[in-house]
């Protein structure tokens, strides 16, 4: 799969799908110019363009009829800035790769997301994120994007410098090309994983927030199957007051041993657990670097609502665990600090993450889906722009105060819709 998603240098022809396989997409050719340069006078000459990461989104965001381009093939540069606190980062290196630099250099993102083997510049466009009630997710620590426009120009948007920048980070792919993105940066940190096994759900929801804040970075994981959460991970960042509970806590008990978040895997693939301390880079991720983590053989959905209506939100799917339960393999709750970025799914609201990952069978899925977004819409849910979701573009284009900001942003940037294709026209056409 990956020889097809990042291909040698040139072009790559034949199917070209997703990660997971369930997209197929339209263009036969893959386009992995080698330079910059290169991009430029690619995306000046085609009618429609758009950019392919690591194929990890479950839906058609990244589809044209047009040119589909990569660009993993420009040179991988990783520039550190002590004295402004910031990295400039090629868009095609991977967020596993830039850790791994900027550890070695003494340095740290403030976060990170389960994997480490996708893009910086996909995961920052799409809203990607990690967890923890003060981390926001990743393009909140972005300060500047470089890309290249409609025309083949290069434009660089800087924090404060221009009113749009909110507008430019979370763009999923609609103003142009981005080739690179200058990050904050905080001092290397190490971090003390523990995970806790099968926590009742009415312990957790009684005590939400007091489980959702025992660590830099927590997660829940549950199969829906019972009246419990399978697992909870917390990550104590090294150095930080208070330290989880050495022994059960509220119902659930410490794990004998490493865990993997989807039963019946090997716990080899997942970060290090049992409070060994280790740097952020190997355990803020869930999945280590150096392993694949699963074979593809999923979907995914995710829907985020406000923070303060967590417990009502859980409560109402769980109300619906039997229909959830078959074809789920695991679900994962996150929380994720608000931000300003116009099409963050966090724009503005302290949120709860909610994560669905299926079994690879769409047809069986889709009514499931559709029934959780039943149920979560008295808390307004937003949708994961890379995900499997049904909602109505009409619905999803209400949820965003700054909707019509960034289409006016998009017609600016490319008034002739070089870079849309049907997504982008029915989420974020105006009205």
């Amino acid at each position: 799969m990956d020889s097809v998603i990042v291909p040698a240098d040139g072009v790559s022809e034949g199917h070209i799908t997703n990660w997971a396989g369930n997209v197929t997409f339209t263009a036969t050719r893959l386009h992995r110019p080698s330079s910059v340069d290169d991009l430029r006078r690619l995306v000046a000459d085609a009618p429609r363009v758009r950019v392919l990461g690591t194929g990890h989104s479950f839906n058609r965001l990244a589809d044209t009829d047009g040119v589909l381009v990569s660009v993993a093939g420009l040179p991988p540069s990783v520039e550190v800035d002590p004295a402004g606190r910031g990295v400039t980062v090629a868009a095609g290196v991977r967020l596993g790769d830039l850790a791994t630099r900027l550890h070695a250099q003494g340095y740290a993102l403030a976060n990170l997301p389960s994997l480490p083997h996708i893009s910086v510049a996909g995961a920052v466009a799409t809203g990607t994120h990690g967890s923890g009630t003060r981390n926001r997710n990743l393009g909140a620590a972005v300060s500047a994007v470089r890309l290249v426009t409609a025309d083949g120009d290069v434009r660089t948007v800087r924090r404060g410098e221009d009113e749009t920048f909110d507008g430019t980070v979370v763009a999923l792919g609609a103003l142009g090309v981005v080739t690179g993105l200058t990050m904050d940066i905080v001092p290397t940190f190490d971090v003390r994983q523990y995970v806790y096994d099968d926590m009742p759900l009415d312990r957790l929801v009684e005590r939400l927030d007091e489980v959702l804040s025992a660590g830099y970075s927590v997660s829940l994981f549950t199969d829906w199957a019972g009246e419990r959460v399978n697992q909870v991970w917390v990550k104590h960042r090294v150095g930080d007051p208070g330290e989880p509970p050495a022994g059960p806590w509220l119902g659930g008990t410490p794990a004998d041993g490493p865990r993997h978040p989807v039963p019946g895997m090997s716990a080899a693939y997942a970060t290090a657990q049992q409070g060994r301390p280790g740097p952020w880079h190997e355990r803020l991720p869930h999945f280590r670097l150096e392993f694949t983590p699963s074979s593809g053989e999923e979907l995914q959905t995710e829907y985020f609502v406000a923070r303060e209506r967590a417990a009502a939100a859980i409560a109402a799917v769980n109300e619906i665990r039997e229909r959830i339960a078959p074809v789920l393999q695991i679900c994962e709750l996150r929380t994720i600090a608000a931000d300003e970025l116009w099409l963050s799914p966090n724009y503005r609201r302290d949120s709860l993450a909610l994560h669905f990952t299926w079994v690879p069978d769409i047809a069986a899925v889709t009514p499931v889906v559709a029934e959780i977004e039943r149920r979560l819409d008295p808390f307004a849910p937003r949708p994961h722009w890379g995900k499997v979701f049904t909602m109505a573009p009409s619905t999803v284009r209400s949820r965003y105060e700054r909707h019509a900001d960034f289409v006016r942003l998009a017609h600016r940037y490319d008034p002739a819709g070089k870079f849309r294709n049907d997504f982008v026209d029915s989420y974020l056409a105006a009205g």
